[in-house]
C-alpha cells in the first residue's frame, strides 16, 4: 500500500500541486470485483481546496482519475456501525455512494481524516457524520495521516497555521550569527554543535549570575517589606479620612435632592401659570362682543359689522384647543355655559332676521317677472344676491355653530325660492309657446287671448307627422316653416337664458350656504363635559370633523350642490321636457332642433358637473330617444308602405318625401356635433328604400316591375347627387347601377325583337355554322337558301316596322309617369337596341350571302326617322 501511495502522489497529484492526505482501497457494494481507490487530496497553494477523488488502475498499470467531488459538496457520511468493525460506509454527494473498504485500518484512517478536514474547513456547514465511533471524532487535534513517500526533490508544503514569519530583528540576529561561522551553510551539523556549546556556556553563566546576586535579592526583599508597611499606614489613614467624608457626602446628597424638588415645583408652577393664562386669553370674550351677541342689530351696517366680529370671536373661543384635564375646571365649564347662552340668543336673532329678509326679497322679485317674461328673459337675482351677500359670514357661522338653525334657514329659503322659480320657469315656457305660435302679437293687440282655444287643440294631435311612408299629398300639410324657425330661435334663447341664471344661483348658493365645505371648520369645541360624553347629540353632529379622501370629499360636495340646485330648480327638467314633448306631438321634426340645440349647450358648458349641465344632459338623453324613435318610425313607414292601385305607380311616397326630409334635416344638422347620428340613420333609411322599392314594384300589378324600379331608383339617384351627402356616396352609385339595370331589363322585355322571324332565321344560320358549315356555303342549305331569306325579309316592310314601333311607343307611354320624364330616355334606349339588332342582321347577310344583292326594306337612316317621327307625333 505504501508503494501505491507513493506512486499516486508522484504521478497523479504532485503534477497538479496537490498533496495526498488519506487513501482507502474500496469496491462498490454490489460490484466487489471492481476495485478503486478513494483519495483525500489538498492543494499545496492558496486558496486551500480539499477534493475527494476516485482513482482506478488501468490495464497498463496506470492510475487515472475517474470521479471527483469537492469537500463542500459532501452532504452526509454514514459509517454503518458505531463499533467500527464493518467494512461498509456511505458518502452522499449529488447522490448516495455505497462503498466497501478492503482494509479496516485504511477505512478508519480515511474517515478520521475526512472528519478532520470538514472540522477545519467547514466549521459552519459541516456535514453530519452518523454511525461513527465517538473516539474517532472526540479529539480535534488527532489526525492520523499515513506517511507518504515522495520523490526526491519534493518539498512537503507547510501548513499555513504552523508557519510564523521572522521579525526584522530576528532576521538580523540570524544573519549576524551565520556570518560569524564560515561553515554555517556548508556544514550544518558542525554549526549545530557549535550552537549547542555556546548555549551550554550561556546557561552556565546565567546560573553563576543568579547565585552571585543572592545578597542583592535579600536586600531588595527587605526594602519591599518596609515599603509594604508604609503603604499599610497610608491606607489606614485614608480609611479614617473616608469615614469623615461619608457623613459630608450623605448631607450633600440630601441637599441636592431638595434643590431638584424645588426646581421641579417651580417649573410646574410656571407651566401651570402659562396654561391658565392661555386658557383665560382663549376663553375671554370682550364685553363689546358680548353686547353685540345679546343685542344684535342686523339692520345697520355698523351693527352688522359688530355682529360678524362678535360671531367670529365666539367661534374662536369655542374652538379653542384646551387640554382635556383643564376642560373639567369649574371656571371653564361656567364660561362654556355662557358661550352656549350667547350662541343660542344670537342664532335666534339671526334666524328671525334672515327669515323676514327672505320673505321681503321674494315679494319684491315677483314684481319684475311680467316685464322679463315678455322679452323671454329670466330675471336675474343680482339685487337679491347683493342684499344677502352681507350675511354670508353669519350664515357660515350658523352652519358651524348651530347646525339645526342652519338647516331650518336652508329649508325656509328653498321653500320660497322653489315656488318662485317654478312660477318663473312656467311663465317663461308659456311665453315661449306664445312667441313660437305667433300669438304674442295677437295678444298684444287684443289684450287677452285664450291660449288653449287658439292653439291648444294642435297639441292633442296623436298621429306622428312627417313620415316618409305617407302619401305625397299628405306630406307637410300642417307644417309651418316659419313656426319651425321661430321654435329654433325661441328654444336657443330660452336655453341661453337658463344657463347664466342657473350658474349664478348655483354660485350664490355655494358661497352663501358654504356648500363647498363638508363640515364646519371647527377643531375643538369640547370645552364642556358634554363633549366628553355626557349628553350633546346636536353638538356632536355640528363639531365632528370627518377625515375623507380628497376625491370622495369632492364627490360629496358636488352631490350636496346638485341636491340643493335640484330642490330649487326641480321643476326645470319637467317643464323643459313638457315643452319639448308639446311640440314633438305637433311636428316630429322638432326633436331634431332640440337634439342639436341641447347638445350644443351640453358640450359648451363651462362646468360639466353643474346642476344645469346634468339637467340638460338628462333631457338630452330623452330627446335622443325621441329622435331615434322618430327615425325608427320613418324606417317602419318605409317598410310598411302600401302601393296605390292607380294605373301608373309612379314615384313611391318615401322616395318622393325623402327630398324634403333630407333638406330639412341637412338645414338642422349642418356643421353640428350630432351629424354622425343623422348619417347613421341616413344609411339605414336609404338601405330600407333599396329593399322596399323591389317589394312595392312586385305588388303593383298595373305597372311593370322594371318601370317602378327604374323610375324610383332614377329619382333616388338624382336626389342623392343633388344632396351630396358623403356618407351616402356608395349608395348613390348603387342607385345608379340599379336604375341602369332596370332600364336595360325593361327595354329587353318590352322592346324584344321586332324582327323576330329574321332573328330566328339567322339563329339557325349560326347553328349551322357552329356545326361546321362554312358561311359561304349556307345559301346551299335548303332551309337557309336565298329564296327563304327573301321570303322572310318581305314580311318586314318599312311601313309595318314603323307601325309596330308606334304601337310600342304608346305602350311605353302608358307605363311611364310624367313626373320622372323618362319616356325619351327609354325611347332612345329602344332605338339603340333596334339599331344593334339591325346591324347584327346586316352583318350576317353580308357574310353568309355575299353578292346576293339581298337587303332589308329599310336602312339605319330610316330607323332613326321612324323613332324621331313617332316621338314628335306624340
Amino acid at each position: 500500500m505504501a508503494a501505491i501511495r507513493h506512486t499516486l502522489q508522484r504521478d497523479v497529484f504532485q503534477p497538479n500541486d496537490e498533496r495526498l492526505l488519506a487513501i482507502v482501497h474500496v469496491s462498490k457494494l454490489l460490484k466487489k470485483k471492481k476495485t478503486s481507490f478513494l483519495c483525500i487530496v489538498i492543494t499545496t497553494e492558496k486558496p486551500i481546496c480539499v477534493t475527494i477523488y476516485q482513482v482506478k488502475k488501468t490495464d497498463k498499470n496506470v492510475f487515472k482519475k475517474k470521479s471527483q467531488w469537492l469537500l463542500s459538496e459532501l452532504k452526509s457520511v454514514d459509517g454503518k456501525s458505531l463499533s467500527g468493525d464493518t467494512h461498509e460506509f456511505d458518502l452522499q454527494f449529488d447522490k448516495v455512494y455505497k462503498w466497501f473498504a478492503i482494509n479496516l485500518q485504511e477505512r478508519q484512517n480515511f474517515l478520521v481524516v475526512l472528519w478532520k478536514q470538514c472540522f477545519k474547513l467547514l466549521p459552519k456547514q459541516k456535514p453530519p457524520f452518523s454511525n461513527i465511533p465517538e473516539e474517532w471524532t472526540s479529539d480535534t487535534s488527532m489526525l492520523v495521516e499515513n506517511e507518504i513517500a515522495v520523490a526526491p526533490g519534493y518539498v512537503e508544503p507547510v501548513e499555513t497555521e504552523d508557519y510564523l514569519v521572522l521579525t526584522d530583528r530576528e532576521e538580523q540576529d540570524l544573519e549576524k550569527l551565520m556570518s560569524q561561522c564560515e561553515f554555517g551553510i556548508s556544514n550544518a551539523e558542525l554549526f549545530m554543535e557549535n550552537l549547542a556549546k555556546d548555549l551550554s556556556i550561556l546557561d552556565g553563566e546565567n546560573v553563576h549570575s543568579v547565585l552571585a546576586s543572592e545578597q542583592q535579592v535579600e536586600q531588595l526583599m527587605v526594602q519591599i517589606e518596609a515599603a509594604i508597611g508604609e503603604a499599610e499606614q497610608v491606607e489606614a489613614r485614608l480609611d479614617a479620612y473616608d469615614e469623615v467624608l461619608c457623613h459630608i457626602r450623605d448631607t450633600m446628597e440630601k441637599m441636592e435632592e431638595k434643590n431638584l424638588l424645588i426646581e421641579v415645583a417651580n417649573r410646574n408652577n410656571q407651566k401651570l401659570l402659562a396654561e391658565l393664562e392661555q386658557v383665560i386669553s382663549q376663553l375671554d370674550l370682550p364685553h363689546k362682543h358680548q353686547s353685540a351677541l345679546v343685542d344684535a342689530d342686523l339692520t345697520s351696517a355698523q351693527g352688522l359689522q359688530d355682529a360678524v366680529a362678535a360671531g367670529k370671536a365666539l367661534l374662536a373661543a369655542m374652538n379653542a384647543e384646551i387640554h382635556p384635564a383643564l376642560v373639567r375646571m369649574a371656571a371653564v365649564q361656567d364660561q362654556r355655559k355662557r358661550f352656549d347662552k350667547w350662541k343660542s340668543k344670537f342664532s335666534q336673532t339671526l334666524s328671525r332676521h334672515l327669515n323676514n329678509l327672505f320673505i321681503h326679497l321674494g315679494n319684491d322679485a315677483g314684481e319684475t317677472l311680467s316685464f322679463h317674461a315678455r322679452d323671454l328673459t329670466l330675471p336675474k337675482h343680482n339685487s337679491i344676491h347683493r342684499e344677502l351677500e352681507v350675511y354670508t359670514e353669519l350664515m357660515h357661522w350658523c352652519k358651524a355653530m348651530d347646525r339645526k338653525a342652519y338647516t331650518a334657514l336652508t329649508k325656509f329659503t328653498q321653500i320660497h325660492l322653489i315656488s318662485f322659480m317654478k312660477w318663473i320657469l312656467s311663465s317663461s315656457f308659456e311665453e315661449a309657446k306664445l312667441q313660437i305660435s305667433g300669438m304674442r302679437e295677437k295678444k298684444d293687440v287684443s289684450g287677452k287671448l285664450n291660449f288653449a282655444q287658439n292653439f291648444g287643440g294642435q297639441a292633442k294631435s296623436p298621429q306622428p307627422s312627417g313620415l316618409l311612408g305617407i302619401e305625397r299629398d299628405q306630406w307637410g300639410i300642417d307644417v309651418d316653416a316659419a313656426e319651425r324657425q321661430r321654435f329654433d330661435e325661441v328654444l336657443e334663447r330660452a336655453l341661453a337664458e337658463l344657463e347664466p341664471v342657473c350658474l349664478a344661483e348655483q354660485n350664490f348658493c355655494v358661497s352663501f350656504f358654504q356648500l363647498d365645505v363638508l363640515s364646519p371648520t371647527t377643531k375643538n369645541t369640547q370645552t364642556t363635559l358634554d363633549g366628553l360624553g355626557v349628553d350633546s347629540k346636536d353638538e356632536t353632529e355640528s363639531t365632528t370633523t370627518v377625515a375623507l379622501p380628497l376625491k370622495k370629499m369632492e364627490k360629496q360636495i358636488n352631490e350636496e350642490v346638485r341636491r340643493m340646485m335640484g330642490d330649487l330648480f326641480g321643476c326645470l327638467e319637467p317643464e323643459l321636457v313638457s315643452f319639448i314633448q308639446y311640440y314633438e306631438k305637433m311636428d316630429n321634426f322638432y326633436c331634431m332642433y332640440v337634439l342639436v340645440r341641447l347638445s350644443q349647450h351640453v358640450m359648451s358648458a363651462q362646468d360639466t358637473g353643474s346642476f344645469l349641465s346634468m339637467s340638460f344632459a338628462s333631457a338630452l338623453v330623452q330627446v335622443k330617444r325621441n329622435f331615434d324613435r322618430f327615425m325608427q318610425a320613418q324606417l317602419k313607414s318605409i317598410e310598411e308602405t302600401k302601393v296605390n292601385r292607380k294605373s301608373k305607380c309612379g314615384i313611391l311616397p318615401f322616395v318622393a318625401n325623402f327630398e324634403d326630409f333630407a333638406k330639412t334635416a341637412e338645414a338642422i344638422f349642418k356643421n353640428t356635433d350630432r351629424r354622425t347620428d343623422l348619417d347613421k340613420w341616413y344609411t339605414k333609411l336609404v338601405g330600407a328604400m333599396f329593399e322596399a322599392i323591389p317589394k312595392c314594384a312586385a305588388e303593383h300589378h298595373k305597372t311593370p316591375q322594371e318601370v317602378v324600379k327604374m323610375e324610383n331608383f332614377h329619382h333616388l339617384y338624382a336626389l342623392l347627387s343633388q344632396l351630396k351627402i358623403s356618407v351616402l356616396d356608395g349608395l348613390r352609385k348603387e342607385a345608379k347601377q340599379k336604375y341602369s339595370d332596370a332600364l336595360k331589363a325593361y327595354v329587353t322585355q318590352y322592346f324584344g325583337r321586332p324582327l323576330e322571324k329574321l332573328n330566328l332565321f339567322f339563329e339557325g344560320v349560326q347553328a349551322k355554322v357552329a356545326q361546321g358549315v362554312k358561311e359561304s356555303e349556307i345559301s346551299y342549305q335548303m332551309a337557309y337558301s336565298k329564296q327563304e331569306l327573301r321570303k322572310v325579309i318581305k314580311e318586314y316592310p318599312a311601313r309595318e316596322v314603323k307601325k309596330g314601333l308606334d304601337s310600342l311607343y304608346r305602350k311605353v307611354e302608358k307605363h311611364l309617369c310624367e313626373q320622372e320624364n323618362l319616356l325619351q330616355v327609354v325611347w332612345r334606349a329602344m332605338q339603340e337596341e333596334f339599331i344593334t339588332q339591325y346591324k347584327y342582321i346586316e352583318e350576317l347577310i353580308q357574310r353568309c350571302y355575299p353578292g346576293s344583292m339581298i337587303a332589308l326594306d329599310f336602312s339605319i337612316k330610316d330607323i332613326l326617322e321612324f323613332f324621331s317621327e313617332i316621338a314628335r307625333s306624340h
